[in-house]
């Protein structure tokens, strides 16, 4: 009554134990049946791939057989009677030897004769054949039909290539044909049937295999059922640490999760949300907008546009994306490029943008292309461009952006600047880590900060500086305004492609 008791008491849990018991031993099984699948499937390819092997190396060890004896045959006018009978028995030696063994059912040489192909197993035949004795060949002792017939098809194949040729007409029987060359010259084909079976290793293996599955089942079916049976004596205690151990770090995790998923949303939320909700307007007017005339500029922009929030998206699933989404030799950025499309495309499509700002660019097109992914060097650009235009506090804004390559130190600049009031002074201080606070997260020029601020200088120096490995820097200018400088240093790969 009290191992009911028991039982009854975990009733719970012994249920799901019994699943997980029926499912284990439910995948051994499907696992156990599988490997011996494979193991058969690859046992089988194995015997066939042995089984052609070795009947071509006996057809070809036979044809060598033929063409070296032949090789040291004189010429007929000059071989004595005893000569003659000596050659003509070592022939038939080959021919008889090659029939003694178990799985060769057939061999003959196939030559032709006046657009005639002729079956060649005799000894004496065939040197008078090789002397060119005889006007006429006479039949062979047994007739080879099939392989008159399967050479008939294949004759021209063994002439321009003169390599041999294997004809399996089901899994056991081969049909070999070998290049007859006696003295380097093409005189027909050596032909061998051979039935090779060693199916009987497979079947012993895979019986071995079936008595081994039988033992390790039954092996592991008996530890899962002991474990099953301590496990049930064991699971209220389980239950009642695990219980006390879940109210201990309950708050702690709640804290936790919500504070990263807090910091995580804004981070990516900041740097995603109005800039996709900005571009997908773009996107639905140019399809609005979309005719004959510009279907292929809005092709490019609306390439261009998809790709950018499909790499928004992407930045919001990956906080840290791999290093090869962002830079390899895979990518080949122009990068005056980039800025002219973020420019012409994104700023210069809003309808007042003319009354509020102006561009004024300079592109060196001596700069060299970089193997950042284009769109990384757009998170770069375009938020430099935001903060110049966001917080200037003037009218008739000009924004200037140049690019500049120095080919003695291999170095490119960006630069963009304004004719604004320019930045803080206590936003260009450097922290102990050599960093300038305006670079530091959580940090706004905005005059009132909240938690979705701040974030825009500072994920283009993080992506910049981790992940692109260029400097960025933040200044203002004595007449007026600021500047922000990206400083890239090429590698000598890049500057070897240019040249």
């Amino acid at each position: 009554m009290k191992i009911l008791d028991q039982i009854k008491k975990h009733k719970f849990e012994l249920r799901h134990l019994t699943v997980l018991l029926a499912i284990l031993i439910a995948f051994q099984v499907i696992l156990s049946f599988t490997h011996k699948t494979s193991l058969q499937k690859l046992l089988e390819g194995t015997q066939e791939w042995y089984q052609k092997d070795s009947a071509e190396r006996i057809a070809n060890f036979t044809s060598t057989s033929f063409e070296l004896l032949y090789e040291t045959v004189k010429s007929s006018s000059n071989l004595s009677d005893d000569e003659v009978r000596k050659v003509t028995q070592a022939f038939d030696i080959i021919f008889s030897q090659q029939l003694l063994e178990t799985n060769v059912k057939e061999i003959c040489i196939l030559v032709s004769k006046d657009n005639k192909v002729y079956a060649i197993d005799d000894g004496k035949v065939l040197l008078h054949y090789l002397n060119n004795d005889t006007n006429a060949i006479p039949p062979p002792q047994k007739p080879h039909t099939e392989a008159i017939q399967l050479y008939q098809k294949i004759k021209n194949k063994l002439l321009n290539k003169e390599e041999e040729q294997s004809i399996s007409k089901n899994r056991n029987t081969l049909n070999i044909f070998v290049p007859f060359v006696p003295r380097g010259e093409y005189r027909g084909a050596v032909y061998m049937k051979d039935t090779p079976d060693f199916s009987f290793i497979t079947k012993e293996i895979i019986s071995n295999y079936d008595q081994t599955t039988v033992v390790y089942l039954s092996l592991i079916l008996l530890g899962l059922l002991a474990m099953y049976y301590i496990s049930s004596f064991t699971v209220m205690e389980r239950d009642d640490t695990q219980k006390l151990l879940y109210e201990e770090h309950q708050k702690h995790l709640k804290e936790q999760i919500v504070h990263e998923k807090e910091s995580l949303f804004t981070k990516r939320i900041y740097h995603t949300h109005h800039k996709a909700e900005k571009i997908m307007g773009f996107i639905k007017e140019d399809i609005r907008l979309l005719c004959e005339k510009n279907i292929e500029e809005v092709r490019y922009r609306v390439t261009k546009y998809s790709n950018f929030v499909s790499r928004v998206i992407y930045d919001m699933k990956w906080f840290d994306p791999p290093i090869h989404s962002i830079r390899g030799s895979i990518f080949n950025t122009d990068l005056n490029s980039v800025i002219k499309f973020i420019v012409q495309n994104i700023f210069q499509r809003i309808s007042n943008a003319e009354d509020q700002y102006k561009f004024n660019l300079s592109l060196d097109k001596n700069i060299p292309s970089v193997d950042i992914n284009e769109f990384v060097a757009w998170e770069i650009i375009e938020p430099l461009i935001q903060n110049s235009i966001e917080h200037s506090n003037v009218e008739n804004l000009i924004v200037n952006i140049q690019t500049l390559y120095n080919p003695l130190i291999n170095q490119s600049k960006i630069t963009i600047s304004d004719n604004g009031i320019g930045i803080r002074k206590d936003l260009l201080e450097i922290n102990s880590g050599g960093i300038k606070r305006i670079f530091q997260e959580n940090i706004s020029t905005k005059a009132f900060e909240e938690s979705n601020h701040g974030y825009g200088c500072y994920l283009a120096y993080i992506v910049a500086k981790l992940r692109c490995g260029w400097e960025l820097d933040a200044e203002n200018i004595p007449e007026g305004g600021c500047r922000f400088v990206i400083t890239i240093q090429h590698t000598e790969r890049t500057k070897d492609d240019l040249q």
